[in-house]
């Protein structure tokens, strides 16, 4: 971009995990990690959890294999400017917004994103209803420690890595500002979402986590599926081997969550998604940031 230009942004977040969102449809900005950090720091930038920027799928290398499929491509980034696989909070942002820009209409849409193509239903107002792929649980023995204690965790990925400790208080996370240490380092070679879960009664459980690259934050919806699934199998239910679905409410810092496996494995993730704000980037201050 030029010093006169004005790159357009929006604000928006799911269950408080907040989102900066840069529309680039036609896929010509080059958003390094630093200038990516810079616009999440929350005292020197926009401030955010992570950023989406919106690309065409036809116009993005990693997506065009999937634009047949998905016109709309997520860009997704990490607070810290990483490249991430998966946010599922994000996608739901990001379909809210393509309604906002009048990209699409309401109703059934797909998005493309690292980790192949989801399926989003998303209501005129109200919450959006997100197709998250099925879980894989591995079989590596994981055990994560805080302040001494230690638990075992499942390994559960949702197109991103993560590893679910259930444990008898929340406050036994720590303060969550470091990644939690776990072990073995192998089983994570390019780190994992850490979910620390409490129980609140019959089909409800409560979650604090540690995001890859973001640290400890509102909400985080690959999380609460990974959680709700891994919650499933440690109450003895498996939807793909009794043809039942299940459902967690999983509650997070910034609200709640309703996750559901149906019986062929798919997860289901369904939260609210809000637009809160849209303007332009100073182009001095995006200048300097993308130097």
């Amino acid at each position: 971009m030029t010093s006169t230009q004005r790159l357009p942004f929006l604000k928006g977040h799911g269950t408080e995990n907040d989102f900066v969102i840069v529309p680039d449809p036609d896929g010509r900005l080059d958003l390094p990690a630093a200038a990516v950090a810079r616009i999440c720091d929350r005292r020197a930038g926009l401030g955010g959890d992570g950023l989406l920027r919106a690309v065409r799928s036809a116009a993005h290398p990693e997506a065009r294999a999937q634009a047949d499929e998905a016109e709309w491509f997520m860009d997704y980034r990490n607070g810290d400017g990483s490249i991430a696989e998966m946010c599922g909070n994000g996608v739901r942002v990001f379909a809210r917004y393509l309604l906002h820009a009048g990209l699409v209409e309401a109703g059934d849409l797909a998005i493309a994103t690292r980790a192949g193509v989801r399926r989003v239903h998303v209501a005129k107002t109200g919450d959006v209803t997100v197709s998250m792929g099925r879980a894989e649980l591995r079989e590596e023995s994981v055990v994560v420690t805080v302040d001494g204690r230690s638990w075992p965790a499942r390994n559960v990925n949702m197109g991103n890595p993560h590893a679910v400790a259930f444990v008898d208080d929340l406050a036994h996370a720590g303060d969550l500002l470091a990644v939690p240490p776990f072990s073995p380092a192998s089983v994570y070679p390019d780190g994992v979402n850490i979910e620390f879960v409490v129980d609140r009664g019959p089909g409800r459980v409560a979650m604090r986590v540690h995001e890859r690259g973001s640290g400890e934050t509102r909400s985080c919806g690959t999380g609460a599926c990974a959680v709700a699934v891994a919650t499933a199998r440690r109450d003895g239910a498996d939807p793909t081997e009794t043809g039942t679905p299940v459902t967690y409410t999983v509650d997070v810092l910034g609200g709640s969550l309703s996750i559901t496996e149906l019986p062929d494995g798919t997860v289901e993730m369904t939260g609210p998604a809000e637009i809160v704000a849209e303007g332009t980037f100073t182009p001095a201050w995006m200048g300097a940031a993308l130097a």
